[in-house]
């Protein structure tokens, strides 16, 4: 076998074995599974959280006021205060975890003054990173503390959770009828290039 062969065929043999160890490393890469409590939790809060904070950045600020009105929705949240009350209840979810006085009144927003839709989406933002630190904090040792709240509990640490990404996966099903209803096609949607899902 000539160099020229040899050099072809251990370049190719070697390429072939690279590939093999990257296909190998994605595909356990995409099988991993958390390792803990708190990653398990946050695996999913992460994903509630893509999808909301999505919706919230596509809706115009023009219709963050939107309520619907065609049917009975007597009491209705606008759209900015569906983005205002998730944040609040991160906050209260959170803060309950952690053993800290939550905000007043989330079920009308809270306290916090935004506003605008830079401001709501900023403060939702804050909410999922304070979110995201609490939950490290919960450990085999700690997960079924007995927690007091009015938000979550009485409960545990896990029960409270597991509320939280509930709770933001709940509004988000209603603020993907906020945007349908808007005429915008929900991110989550977009990106399989579908109208309908």
């Amino acid at each position: 076998m000539s160099a020229g062969r040899k050099f072809l065929r251990n370049t190719l043999l070697f390429g072939f074995v690279v590939l093999a160890l990257l296909a190998a490393s994605a595909s356990a890469q995409r099988d991993e599974v958390p390792k803990n409590i708190a990653d398990s939790i946050a695996g999913t809060l992460h994903w509630s959280e893509q999808q909301f904070a999505a919706a919230a950045e596509v809706m115009p600020e023009n219709k963050y006021l939107f309520i619907p009105s065609a049917g009975n929705f007597e009491g209705a949240r606008s759209f900015a205060e569906q983005v205002k009350h998730v944040a609040c209840a991160n906050f209260a979810f959170f803060n309950e975890i952690e053993g800290k006085t939550p905000p007043e009144l989330c079920e009308k927003g809270g306290p916090n003054p935004a506003k605008s839709k830079a401001e709501l989406v900023k403060y939702l933002k804050d909410s999922f990173e304070y979110g995201d630190r609490v939950l490290a904090t919960i450990n085999p040792q700690n997960a079924l503390d007995r927690v007091e709240g009015r938000y979550g509990g009485p409960n545990t640490k896990l029960g409270i959770a597991v509320t939280a990404v509930w709770h933001v996966a709940d509004h988000y099903g209603q603020i993907v009828e906020y945007l349908r209803m808007s005429g915008i096609v929900p991110p989550a949607t977009q990106q399989y290039g579908l109208k309908v899902r």
